[in-house]
């Protein structure tokens, strides 16, 4: 298996907060990295989805207090949301006894629930470590395996398949089990296909501006529906929305997000993309590769990193603006599929108008040269990589 970049983020964090949050959706890894943490901890892993583990917690103050040396792992916590007061009393106590940190490793099968119940019992007691799938930084150490990743996505089984066939299946039955078993959990009733033909529909019109009024006609609901639902796959952490970047150009500028189905390989399955030479055959080709570098490089910078794009009506554009902390300043940066790194007179221009401190293009090659005197060509895991360093 490969070894999460996460791991030392999550150690450290236990080591200054009581309770430690880990983020990101089904499948991403999450009990295999709060595992292995509490594999050299002598700690308590307890899985609310047994009916076993959620009886001990019937007095849950009785029970945990007799742990209070100890780590305790609370595996699909979303399924108990009445444990968070709980453990603000048994945090609290504790810390009155100098027992201070690494209490309570906190998972859940997403953040939407989590975030909530977390935030209004534990603030100031707990800290969030976002888990995201694998990256070109931990799992693509060639061009080749980039590829591979993109085409499968980073979801571990489905990067880890032996076969594409046995990873195309892992990724359909993923997406049938959000649509029929975990989206009712998280919010009010929504009705299985339409949720799973408007991710479909996403997924055709990747990367694209957001038009809830367009998805409504053809889902037949209303558009504030459409949002809605949109909303309840970003909270899900499958969906982003890329924001448009306000600057004071005096230009008209692009007001709509931007919208990404957020895992390349879910894209592909949702596509019904098998193999890499549908892929290359397919109109989505340029919009997913540019969604998937978008990811692998959101996974990759420092935090307090802000990130949009940049649309003028008149058609400038940068595909990823990031506005970097620790005086590192904006930066610009382009996605190119193909060999070679071209850019487009709109680039330009969107250059001059944002002036950023450095500006990039990533294309599908490992070299980095330069295009112009202030533009770089440079593959998604050097770029990735360089982000990293800075955090």
């Amino acid at each position: 298996m490969i070894e999460r970049r996460s791991l030392a983020t999550l150690c450290d964090a236990l080591q200054r907060q009581a309770a430690v949050a880990i983020i990101g959706p089904r499948q991403v890894g999450k009990t295999t990295l709060a595992l292995e943490v509490a594999a050299g901890r002598n700690a308590l892993y307890l899985d609310l989805q047994s009916h076993r583990d959620r009886e001990k917690l019937a007095d849950p103050e009785l029970f945990l207090s007799s742990y209070e040396n100890r780590l305790v792992v609370l595996d699909e916590i979303h399924r108990v949301p009445e444990l968070f007061a709980a453990l603000r009393g048994l945090i609290d106590q504790g810390r009155r006894r100098g027992h201070r940190t690494g209490r309570f490793l906190i998972l859940g099968s997403a953040s939407i629930e989590l975030l909530r119940q977390s935030g209004e019992s534990l603030a100031g007691r707990i800290e969030y470590v976002d888990l995201n799938p694998l990256d070109v930084t931990e799992a693509a150490p060639d061009l080749e395996a980039v590829n591979r990743l993109w085409l499968r996505g980073g979801f571990p089984e489905s990067f880890l398949a032996a076969r594409e066939a046995d990873s195309f299946a892992l990724r359909v039955n993923f997406i049938r089990t959000y649509l029929e078993r975990d989206v009712p959990q998280f919010g009010p009733r929504i009705p299985a296909e339409t949720l799973g033909r408007l991710w479909t529909m996403l997924a055709h019109s990747q990367g694209t501006m957001l038009n809830a009024s367009r998805l409504a006609a053809g889902l037949s609901v209303s558009a504030p529906t459409v949002t809605r639902y949109v909303d309840l796959l970003v909270d899900l952490l499958l969906v982003r929305r890329l924001t448009p970047f306000h600057a004071n150009t005096g230009k008209r500028l692009v007001k709509a997000p931007k919208v990404f189905v957020r895992d390349s390989g879910l894209v592909h399955a949702l596509l019904g993309i098998e193999d890499a030479n549908a892929l290359a055959g397919h109109p989505v080709v340029g919009t997913s590769w540019e969604g998937f570098v978008i990811e692998n490089l959101l996974a990759a910078v420092p935090a307090r990193t802000m990130a949009s794009y940049y649309r003028t009506a008149a058609g400038a554009e940068v595909d990823l603006v990031l506005e970097l902390p620790g005086g590192h300043g904006i930066w610009a940066i382009e996605v190119k599929r193909g060999s070679a790194a071209r850019l487009e007179k709109g680039f330009h221009i969107a250059r001059e108008d944002i002036a950023p401190k450095r500006s990039f293009v990533v294309y599908s090659g490992e070299d980095r040269y330069p295009i112009t005197q202030d533009v770089e060509a440079i593959g998604v895991k050097e770029l990735a990589g360089m982000l990293a360093a800075i955090g």
